[in-house]
């Protein structure tokens, strides 16, 4: 079997043995039964993921920002230039981001994995090297990737989750950086849903309303192109035709994840686009997937929505890098947390409801 091969084959269902124990200790502990809501469901959830109860602390957690630039920038979807690409790439490197400030406000490590940046980069700590190729090709001409690449992009998003969990990170985050990257995004998302592009494709950086009519033709023709939705099609096959190298590599970073059984908390619309394909590629990989929040790009609600998950955190983000997922890192910390330290009734000395009726 290749890597992804080998990947998908150790992914497994959540373990509902582990998810029934959750359940019931979190009905044990000195709160009133359901008192934390989302926060109740997603502990279950990642007792399921590792096995047991109470699952690890997800922590420490580590952000792979996935960088690579778009043939599709070419049309004319976005001002921002295509050098901006790079230009973030090293500014992240010299950590003042967002998401350098985020992360180090959760102590969480930030790496940048560059799967096709235009440019050529020179080396440094924290640049993880693994590109694919210099940008994809024009989605509208022809596939933005060939099949090889895209399986080589899917490996390297493995590899890194892999390296990352094998260096001790509990908890991966996605992270991603690539100029025109949520018009490949909007491409994905309306192909793996069926959703139509007007519905998916939204303002990215901003554009004004001409840009964004133009994005979204862009993206019809772009499916047109490759007569997408298609049920035939394998999500590799979609993968190659509309997607970015950051995309397939954060696919292949969820995938990675389930594997091993680590949680991911996803970020915004690529992220969610990605995750998409993930989940096309392994049903059970979603069960590795917490939605760190919910993106104001249209796109993202559709994903989350197809594949299920809840947001923690909605705050009309639109930046992307995974400053919306480091956002929501301590309540996926915290979740866990209480099935480790929170007492119960019986531990505690604490009456429950029920204890003055008790015979």
């Amino acid at each position: 079997m290749n890597l992804i091969e080998e990947t998908v084959a150790a992914i497994r269902p959540l373990d509902e043995v582990a998810m029934r124990d959750a359940r019931d200790h979190q009905a044990r502990l000195t709160k009133p039964p359901g008192s934390l809501g989302v926060l109740e469901e997603l502990s279950v959830k990642l007792a399921g993921l590792a096995g047991r109860c109470p699952p690890p602390l997800p922590e420490p957690a580590a952000v792979a920002v996935f960088a690579a630039d778009h043939g599709v920038h070419a049309q004319g979807v976005t001002p921002w230039q295509q050098e901006v690409t790079a230009q973030m790439v090293a500014n992240f490197l010299a950590g003042g981001a967002v998401v350098n400030a985020f992360a180090a406000q959760v102590g969480a490590e930030v790496s940048v994995v560059d799967v096709g940046v235009a440019a050529d980069l020179d080396p440094a700590p924290g640049l993880l090297q693994r590109k694919i190729a210099h940008g994809t090709a024009d989605m509208t001409l022809g596939p933005a990737m060939t099949m090889d690449e895209a399986r080589r992009a899917v490996t390297a998003g493995i590899d890194v989750a892999r390296d990352l969990v094998t260096g001790g990170t509990g908890c991966l985050i996605t992270g991603d950086m690539g100029i025109a990257n949520t018009t490949a995004s909007a491409a994905l998302i309306a192909a793996f849903t069926g959703q139509p592009p007007e519905r998916v494709t939204g303002r990215g950086t901003g554009i004004d309303d001409a840009t964004h009519a133009r994005k979204v033709e862009i993206v019809r023709t772009a499916l047109a192109r490759h007569g997408l939705p298609d049920d035939d099609a394998t999500p590799l096959d979609v993968l190659a035709a509309v997607g970015g190298f950051e995309h397939a590599a954060i696919a292949g970073f969820v995938l990675g994840a389930a594997a091993l059984r680590v949680p991911v908390v996803l970020d915004g619309v690529i992220a969610g686009a990605a995750a998409l394909a993930a989940a096309a590629l392994c049903p059970d990989a979603v069960g590795a997937c917490v939605a760190g929040h919910r993106s104001a790009e249209p796109g993202h609600a559709a994903a989350i929505d197809a594949l299920g998950l809840r947001p923690l955190v909605d705050l009309e983000l639109r930046l992307g890098e995974g400053t919306g997922a480091l956002l929501a890192l301590p309540l996926v910390q915290g979740s866990v947390r209480v099935l480790h330290e929170v007492a119960t009734f019986d531990s505690a000395g604490v009456s429950g409801k029920d204890a003055g009726t008790r015979n």
